[in-house]
């Protein structure tokens, strides 16, 4: 049953299975959800400072929001617009068209449940619904496959998927850059983009104290770029507390994922986030995903790595870190520790 089916069914408590333990309920945080009124970086790209700028955001935090970023604000608001439509406006029946297999890690189409059935893996479910779209390579890109609802859906959807992935060969640049590398390091450490677009809807909660939209864990691509609407929800970790990335509309948040800290060799982290629910309204994300292929292997980068700093990680295929990812769960840890050579 779709999260917003239960949702839309009235009922004052939430199903047992969406229940996070003591431990991972949102409350829980003993340095309060401000986070003592420090704000997650907002960036100017077209700052002289960028660069730098960016270095700072990424080791400190691991992510950041940008502005002056290029992709017209028109195309943001209709990449909301066209997903608030789908998920508020198209019948469930209709939705269910689009059903991705649950037996399927990272199947396109629609869903609320992320990872596949194990005997490792028992976790409690996210309170969120979601479509999933293959974007890049053009490959992989089928339109017959999204929502035909509303009608530019499957337009603005292509439209979003292009000025995204400039957007993120722009950064992967400005990140080398920040690290005294060629701009194109990162980029040809991570190889052609393996781009994926996840819509995320999450319906309001009967008992947000109890649930999370999305547990917390770190994305296992190169870089997370995502939009959100007016209503807060989206949180990241740092130095144990959690703090909100306030909505900005025309602002796009910038995820550090776990094959950029790989390839950075730690100098700049994957940044640990989460989404927390509430009662009183539905809030939607648009997170577009850019990974390198599975066939690639990632280590730290030659120009990085001396004798004054050794690798501090292995080696790894991709493939094999994503199905682990889906297979074992994220558990609110960071994977990638798991390849650290001297932990």
């Amino acid at each position: 049953m779709r999260v917003q089916s239960i949702a839309q069914a009235g009922k004052s408590e939430v199903p047992p299975q969406y229940i996070q333990p003591p431990s991972d309920r949102p409350n829980n945080d003993a340095g309060g959800k401000s986070g003592g009124g420090v704000d997650v970086p907002v960036i100017d790209l077209g700052e002289d400072s960028v660069r730098e700028a960016v270095g700072r955001a990424c080791r400190d935090w691991g992510a950041f929001q940008v502005t002056n970023h290029g992709v017209p604000i028109r195309l943001l608001d209709d990449m909301r617009k066209v997903g608030l439509s789908f998920f508020n406006e198209c019948p469930m029946k209709d939705k269910l068209m689009y059903a991705c297999s649950p037996d399927s890690a990272a199947a396109e189409g629609y869903g609320s449940k992320m990872l596949v059935d194990s005997d490792e893996n028992h976790g409690v479910l996210d309170w969120r619904d979601y479509f999933d779209h293959h974007t890049l390579p053009l490959s992989r890109r089928n339109p017959s496959n999204w929502p035909h609802y509303p009608p530019n859906y499957r337009e603005v959807v292509s439209q979003f998927s292009d000025e995204m992935n400039v957007l993120a060969q722009k950064l992967l640049g400005i990140i080398s850059e920040s690290l005294g590398l060629p701009s194109s390091s990162l980029k040809d450490a991570v190889g052609e983009f393996y781009q994926n677009i996840t819509v995320s809807y999450y319906p309001p909660c009967p008992q947000p104290d109890l649930t999370l939209g999305l547990q917390s864990h770190s994305d296992f691509g190169a870089l997370t770029l995502l939009i959100q609407d007016q209503v807060p929800g989206l949180e990241v970790l740092k130095d144990s507390h959690w703090y909100p990335v306030q909505p900005l509309p025309e602002a796009i948040v910038v995820l550090v994922s776990d094959q950029t800290e790989i390839i950075t060799n730690g100098n700049y982290r994957s940044a640990v986030h989460r989404a927390v629910t509430n009662s009183t309204g539905a809030r939607l994300s648009v997170a577009t995903f850019h990974d390198p292929s599975k066939t690639r292997n990632i280590s730290p980068a030659a120009e990085i790595v001396c004798q004054s700093s050794p690798a501090r990680y292995r080696e790894v295929n991709y493939g094999d870190y994503m199905s682990r990812w889906y297979t074992k769960g994220p558990e609110g840890k960071r994977n990638v520790d798991s390849l650290l050579i001297d932990p």
